[in-house]
């Protein structure tokens, strides 16, 4: 028989002993052609099958994210918590290894399934919703605190109950999180220690990308929906118009880590989302429920004074028009001067994101982060940009839009959202007693 001389084995000096490598036993999926070939849209023979498969998907998601719109602030937050269970079931199950899990007490949960908290919690899936928890109780618990004091502030004692939770709130995140770092040593293996930590670092990884975001998109949904629909639209409308003109027009490859983006779907995507980006904030400016900021957790209509950022200004055309034009003035809202700068990041900063998810799938030789979306991919595929776009909208509105000096308006949001309910009152008998002393000073 015939010794194998591969590079997997080497001949020990000693005793002659052939020592193989460890080969794991983990199936990795192959890339598919689509995926890794390099075949451009415009040379691909199923293109149109694959077209009208995107489109079906595409129409019911913006169809179900419309009415998620529409049914308001709590609604979309929700819509962001299951997104994330999506996207950190996916990502986990990238490092999943079935064979080594089922050999560490109670470890699996560090690499996720999320079908198991709807049907049956398992003790092999209590590591991982351990820290998932955690970690969701933390973000929200700090965006959304404020805003809950407000909703239940006129039943004294449901206001004590929820003062008295929200003042212990790091406390009760630190116990857990610690809970869950003694539990993880306590589990530690014998020749499994590399394996081990290696997944509690990927877990928290994944948790920090996950909810990493969140912090920065859920305050944009009550700053006023506006701030998060706008950006959130632009990245879609790239990624169609992208598709689009790469279908029918691309032949430049754009970049090696994604074969199928074209220089000429990237430039007219780019186009056609600075001119979505002036026209779109146009149309949702002059909404009231687009454009109003959310202080507490009800549904109800909302009306306010949206700011002058959303009051139309008049341009005159004259002179700058042919006589036969038969518009002499446009009305502009001064918000879509900020809507350009979000539709220039959206078009050419944004798509980085997912040149980034793109390499990281070829590194783990997957072409999809999962199926959950036919034609698209998983959830992740979906949101590889609007992650990226989430955080740039956040900290533009808050750098460039949110006023920097104090106005009545901010100090009194401040009063709401940082005072409890008795100091609210100490306050309101403060001022009197200053007013009183200032009238009596005048006259």
């Amino acid at each position: 028989m015939q010794k194998d001389t591969s590079p997997t084995s080497t001949s020990s000096s000693g005793g002659g002993r052939i020592r193989h490598r460890k080969r794991s036993n983990e199936v990795i999926p192959e890339v598919s052609k689509a995926n890794g070939s390099g075949q451009l849209l415009v040379n691909d023979k199923s293109k149109y099958k694959s077209m009208l498969i995107r489109a079906y998907s595409s129409v019911w998601m913006i169809g179900s994210f419309v009415l998620i719109i529409y049914m308001g602030h709590l609604y979309i937050t929700a819509m962001i918590v299951v997104i994330q269970i999506f996207m950190a079931r996916e990502l986990f199950n990238l490092l999943r290894r079935a064979h080594e899990d089922k050999q560490l007490p109670g470890f699996r949960l560090l690499n996720w399934a999320a079908t198991s908290i709807i049907f049956a919690i398992s003790r092999n899936t209590m590591f991982i919703w351990h820290f998932f928890f955690t970690a969701m109780l933390f973000v929200y618990g700090r965006i959304l605190s404020q805003r809950l004091v407000n909703t239940v502030n006129s039943d004294k004692v449901l206001y004590r109950l929820v003062s008295s939770l929200i003042k212990y709130h790091m406390v009760v995140c630190y116990s857990l999180y610690i809970t869950g770092f003694i539990w993880f040593i306590l589990t530690l293996k014998k020749k499994m220690y590399k394996y081990q930590f290696g997944q509690y670092a990927w877990t928290h990884m994944i948790l920090i990308v996950v909810f990493g975001q969140s912090s920065f998109t859920v305050p944009s949904i009550f700053e006023g929906i506006f701030w998060f629909l706008l950006p959130a639209t632009l990245i879609v409308i790239n990624d169609i118009a992208a598709y689009i003109f790469g279908f029918f027009f691309g032949k430049t490859p754009l970049i090696k880590l994604s074969p199928k983006k074209t220089w000429e779907g990237f430039i007219g995507a780019s186009v056609t989302t600075i001119i979505s980006a002036f026209m779109l904030a146009n149309i949702m400016g002059r909404s009231q429920w687009l454009t109003c900021p959310r202080k507490d957790l009800s549904t109800g209509w909302l009306d306010c004074d949206p700011g002058f950022l959303f009051k139309p200004e008049s341009y005159s055309l004259l002179g700058w028009t042919p006589h036969w034009f038969p518009w002499k003035e446009i009305s502009i809202l001064p918000v879509q001067w900020h809507a350009l700068c979000l539709g220039l990041f959206a078009s050419i900063i944004a798509p980085f994101g997912g040149f980034f998810a793109s390499g990281f799938k070829r590194a783990f030789k997957i072409k999809d982060f999962g199926d959950s979306i036919p034609g698209h991919g998983g959830l992740t595929d979906r949101m590889d940009c609007q992650m990226v776009m989430a955080v740039f909208a956040y900290i533009y509105h808050q750098s460039f839009v949110v006023p920097q000096s104090l106005s009545v308006e901010m100090i009194l949001d401040q009063i709401l959202m940082s005072l409890s309910f008795e100091e609210q009152e100490a306050l309101y008998r403060r001022l009197g007693e200053v007013l009183q002393q200032g009238i009596q000073r005048m006259y």
